[in-house]
């Protein structure tokens, strides 16, 4: 952080420490020793009467750590289990103003500091917080100034900003006041900051048959360890979302505990990167489906440090495929389980209307295909099937009645839809495939 000043000499000064959460001391030795290894091989654990005797093999060779010793011969040892990790117990104070990052809450101790021989009075403070967009007010005393700051005194105060804006930002300070000759003199003061990514969030939607998938990779650019509380996806309104996880075998007991108490996920410091996979599921009507409105939701996400500081991120809408509406929408409701040979069957079907106006009437039929290949599954009876009018955001169910002329797995093909009144042809029912038995 920078801070820069105007003006002449003044009576007063701010001073800015930032306020975050201590760190571990790590001790300076990198490696400590077990007195075992250095005294006994691996197998003597093999012959009981042998490891018996270690603890006195051990005693005669090891002194105590808390007896005199000038030469330090014992500090590279390992004396106790949790000496290995390599953490004196200790925690140390910030050092540095440290990074600021984005989704955090930037909470600062300041102070302003009276250095001259007189008593400064009527001191009205202010504390702005100024981003490329916009500048919000983090303290003001003008209501109720400070009454007097006496020689060598100090008037401190914890301001809070919840940081959603990348890039510059820029503390400002200022403080109106009556100087020891009775001048009223202007102080401001500037403490500059850069406000980093702590995250990258990409994402990739696939289309499988009728759902989507949203896959989301979380990249950590920060330097400590990230410990994930919540990465939840949250669909627009015409979709539901479903977090899909690898399959885990735990015992009754500890899957109630997970359920309970669930564990964070850790995203290692420098680079680490956790997947996230949800299935999405459009269950919105035809009245909700929008032309051309791709947003599918966006991801809310918290975490912690290692010391427990939250942070808490919102990405911005993502996108999927455009949804084309399509003015009517044929399905097959049902297929006979049993379809024999040169026997009539009966394919139940539905179309639904997805405009706001009544459609029809219509034509249902079997299209030629290109291709000069006989169908194999033809219409029993009349070749078209007429059938009224549909009302707006309607349906209406039918029968369509077929004929298989061949065994084995077969395909109905060339299902059409022909609008009489405006003189149109939908798109083909897809293929629907069948298995033709013998009597």
């Amino acid at each position: 952080m920078s801070s820069t000043g105007q003006g002449g000499p003044h009576s007063l000064a701010f001073r800015v420490m930032r306020l975050c959460k201590p760190s571990f001391q790590v001790d300076s030795i990198p490696l400590l020793l077990d007195p075992a290894d250095l005294l006994v091989g691996e197998d003597i654990f093999d012959d009981p009467v042998a490891a018996a005797q270690v603890p006195r093999l051990l005693d005669s060779h090891v002194s105590s750590p808390d007896s005199s010793d000038p030469s330090y011969r014992t500090r590279l040892l390992l004396h106790h289990p949790s000496d290995s990790i390599g953490v004196s117990g200790l925690l140390v104070l910030p050092q540095a103003f440290g990074a600021i990052y984005l989704g955090e809450t930037f909470c600062s101790y300041i102070s302003i500091n009276n250095s001259s021989n007189f008593e400064v009075r009527d001191i009205i403070i202010k504390a702005e917080m100024q981003t490329e967009r916009q500048r919000l007010v983090l303290l003001e005393t003008s209501k109720s100034p400070v009454e007097s700051i006496r020689a060598g005194g100090r008037y401190d105060f914890i301001v809070e900003h919840d940081v959603k804006e990348l890039g510059a930002h820029t503390l400002v300070c200022t403080a109106l006041y009556n100087d020891g000759d009775g001048e009223r003199k202007y102080l401001p003061q500037f403490f500059k900051f850069i406000v980093a990514n702590p995250l990258s969030v990409r994402t990739k939607v696939r289309v499988v048959k009728e759902t989507t998938f949203l896959e989301a990779c979380i990249e950590n650019h920060t330097k400590s360890n990230l410990f994930m509380d919540q990465v939840e996806f949250e669909p627009a309104g015409h979709w539901g979302a479903k977090l899909l996880k690898a399959d885990e075998h735990h015992s009754e007991m500890k899957s109630q505990t997970r359920e309970m108490f669930k564990p964070p996920v850790l995203i290692r410091s420098g680079g680490g990167v956790r997947n996230y996979l949800y299935q999405l599921i459009s269950h919105g009507s035809a009245q909700t489906k929008v032309e051309g409105s791709n947003i599918l939701g966006k991801l809310q996400i918290t975490w912690r440090t290692n010391l427990g500081e939250p942070g808490r991120l919102q990405t911005q809408q993502i996108m999927g495929t455009p949804i084309t509406r399509k003015d009517i929408e044929l399905q097959v409701v049902e297929i006979p389980s049993g379809i024999k040979l040169e026997r009539p069957f009966s394919l139940h079907l539905k179309l639904a209307n997805e405009t706001e106006k009544e459609l029809g009437p219509f034509e249902v039929s079997l299209s030629e295909d290109d291709s000069r290949e006989e169908k194999v599954v033809v219409i029993n009876g009349l070749q078209t099937v007429v059938f009224p009018s549909v009302e707006a955001f309607g349906s209406k169910d039918f029968h369509l009645n077929l004929i298989a002329t061949k065994l084995g797995v077969q395909k109905i093909t060339g299902i059409t839809v022909f609008n009489t009144m405006e003189r149109k042809s939908y798109d083909p029912l897809p293929d629907v495939e069948i298995f033709v038995d013998l009597d």
